[in-house]
């Protein structure tokens, strides 16, 4: 498959930015502005077309770490929680780093992410100093101390004096003079700040990544989706294996269905991807033990509609975008977000339906201990007769994991 890396990357970018309103309560669109800003920099610093779209890339993934449940909850329990405290918590640069070593960079460049908190005097995390601190990391650190330190959104006269001053102050202390520079030269042009709106940002940015395709097997595409199921997973205690556990029972059915390879891979894809709408739904309601209101259910069920926004531009993901969507549709019509009924629904939609329910059921959560395979059957069972849930199906996995647990 031709595998666009800039869809893929713009499907990334939404659902983070999700995670950082969630923990920071930022505004949409850090990732895409530190992005926009990192490539203007680098731009006139004169990296090449790979380059320039490497440093876009890891710009919107710099805050990946964020996701991770252990760094959630060190955020979350601070008194205050807003974009400043990003500067005390060193794990995400290390989490967001590895979290990204499958990614498909252009260039042979490394520990960008890991290195995008260094200061230029050498008081940064890692205590790396001038030179030492990758160049791509020192253009992030740049964009990213500006996006979160100035409502950039919402730029006028002066708040962009407050900026350039804040970088004139900050000139070989945080950054470097070739840094900051550039950066002076970029801003010269008012379209510049401008495009920094979030009426424009997403478009703006997608005109200046340059486009790169990779011709990658389904096989070598489920290798980054894997990652970023760890990603969507670490977002809560409940749900810390969840979209793995899904993509391994997806891959023992497909087998057991004798799908074609291409066909398996995909929905594996799927699976991995199923639940990155959650990544929108606040840690407040997803780590809820107990029973959550209509208003606050009526925010859960979102989350497959804003899986199906994050995956539906990737071109070659039609398949993977439907199956991964449709995963809490019922065949009688009272699944959501749409009310699908079977008409509606192919077989792979509801194989990822039974298989939803199973790991659910199945897998340990902090408050409760995973259901056998026997009492899990019993509950899918009574969807079947109910006519919730596909009959075939459901008697296959009752069939296979039987042998299995």
């Amino acid at each position: 498959m031709l595998f666009r890396l800039n869809e893929f990357l713009m499907a990334v970018s939404f659902a983070l930015d999700f995670v950082e309103m969630d923990i920071l309560g930022m505004a949409s669109n850090h990732g895409k502005r530190t992005a926009y800003i990192s490539i203007s920099i680098a731009k006139e610093l004169g990296l090449n077309s790979k380059e320039l779209h490497d440093v876009a890339a890891l710009a919107m993934l710099h805050d990946n770490g964020l996701s991770e449940y252990s760094l959630h909850e060190k955020l979350a329990t601070k008194e205050l929680k807003n974009a400043a405290l990003l500067e005390g918590v060193k794990e995400h640069c290390t989490i967001g780093e590895s979290n990204i070593k499958n990614y498909p960079l252009l260039t042979n460049v490394k520990n960008i992410i890991k290195y995008h908190h260094e200061r230029y005097d050498g008081t940064g995390f890692f205590r790396l100093r001038g030179e030492e601190i990758p160049l791509m990391s020192q253009i992030i650190a740049i964009a990213d101390a500006l996006e979160k330190t100035f409502d950039l959104q919402n730029n006028n006269h002066n708040m962009q004096n407050k900026v350039c001053e804040f970088v004139r102050n900050q000139e070989n202390i945080s950054f470097s003079s070739r840094i900051v520079k550039a950066f002076f030269k970029v801003t010269e042009e008012e379209k510049f700040w401008m495009n920094l709106e979030n009426s424009f940002i997403s478009i703006e940015l997608e005109k200046r990544i340059p486009k790169h395709s990779l011709e990658l097997s389904f096989e070598e595409i489920h290798g980054i989706t894997n990652v970023l199921s760890k990603i969507i997973d670490s977002k809560s205690s409940y749900t810390q294996r969840h979209s793995q556990g899904l993509s391994e029972k997806a891959a023992i059915m497909t087998d057991f269905y004798n799908l074609e390879k291409e066909e398996k891979m995909k929905l594996i894809i799927a699976a991995d991807l199923h639940d990155i709408g959650k990544l929108a739904v606040p840690n407040d309601l997803l780590d809820k033990p107990d029973k959550l209101s209509d208003e606050e259910f009526k925010i859960i069920m979102k989350h497959p509609e804003y899986t199906r926004l994050a995956l539906q531009e990737i071109k070659g993901f039609e398949d993977i975008t439907e199956w991964a969507s449709n995963h809490h549709e019922k065949l009688n019509g009272k699944g959501y977000p749409f009310g699908m009924t079977d008409k509606e629904l192919d077989f792979n939609s509801r194989l990822m339906t039974c298989l939803d329910i199973y790991q659910a059921l199945t897998e340990e959560r902090p408050y409760r201990e995973g259901l056998s395979h026997e009492k899990a059957m019993e509950i899918l069972k009574s969807m079947m007769d109910n006519g919730f849930i596909d009959t075939k199906i459901t008697r296959d996995i009752d069939c296979v994991f039987s042998k299995l647990s």
